[in-house]
């Protein structure tokens, strides 16, 4: 099978309670298997990760008024979906937000096909979960990140979904 690379902007979008939102995902070709995953997307051609994060945030939540921030980490994943390999250098950019209230009504009809809903987590409840994350070990990084503030370099998170 054919492996797509791709770029990718994630947002790591924050409230005022420090919580982080997440979506509710699923694969049409795995039924029955979800994961939680930031907001975020592939970079269209002549596209910068700052613009990418933006217009997805905006399709995926509704939300447009957020305070983006520099990229705080990176990573590359491989996964499928819809039966196509994919392999993604992504960015994750830290935001901020006033607005909880969403609108998962927006967006491309194959986002809509996995994205099932969304939530406001607390690090404790990243922590306590049993259900799948991505990134892998977010609970560890956003602690870390509310702790100290944003790194002077993004870091490198180390999990391969």
């Amino acid at each position: 099978m054919r492996v797509e690379r791709r770029r990718a902007a994630r947002v790591l979008l924050l409230d005022g309670e420090d919580r982080v939102l997440l979506l509710r995902g699923t694969d049409p070709a795995v039924p029955g298997v979800t994961w939680w995953i930031t907001p975020g997307g592939g970079l269209e051609p002549g596209e910068g990760t700052r613009e990418a994060a933006r217009r997805e945030l905006a399709e995926e939540t509704g939300l447009r008024d957020v305070e983006l921030g520099p990229v705080v980490a990176y990573d590359t994943v491989t996964f499928s979906f819809l039966g196509q390999r994919y392999e993604q250098e992504q960015s994750f950019h830290l935001a901020r937000t006033r607005e909880t209230g969403l609108d998962l009504s927006g967006g491309v009809a194959e986002e809509h096909a996995r994205l099932l809903t969304a939530k406001w987590w607390t690090v404790v409840q990243l922590r306590a979960t049993g259900e799948t994350v991505y990134p892998i070990g977010l609970a560890g990084f956003l602690e870390r990140l509310l702790a100290d503030g944003p790194p002077v370099r993004p870091v490198r998170l180390s999990g391969r979904v």
